[in-house]
């Protein structure tokens, strides 16, 4: 094994991995939130990082939308244009979302 091989090989991490210990209906709430995200668009990217998934457009990754599971809640961060800061959503797994996805869907045309 090479030095570079040991700074080239990330640990990978799995959107499974984010519904461990949440509550089902908080679980259940994040999946249907990727599902609707990953249905805006063929250019949508979703990377998964330790803590939380982020979504952008494209591959100059501009964000639009940061979710961030708890065991009982979904923090969401909108992001609408690059200049604008995030705006922040606390949502619980029996909520209804409707009017959440239409901010995300309107932060995915804008970004």
């Amino acid at each position: 094994m090479t030095k570079f091989e040991l700074y080239s090989d990330k640990p990978v991490i799995s959107f499974n991995s984010h519904l461990e210990g949440l509550d089902e209906n908080t679980g259940n709430l994040f999946i249907n939130l990727r599902d609707f995200i990953k249905s805006l668009g063929d250019d949508v990217i979703e990377e998964i990082r330790p803590h939380r998934i982020v979504y952008a457009k494209s591959l100059t990754f501009r964000y639009f939308l940061d979710m961030q599971p708890r065991k009982d809640s979904i923090i969401l961060a909108i992001r609408k244009s690059r200049k604008e800061p995030a705006i922040e959503y606390i949502i619980r797994g029996n909520q209804k979302i409707d009017n959440i996805k239409f901010e995300i869907s309107e932060a995915y045309t804008k970004i």
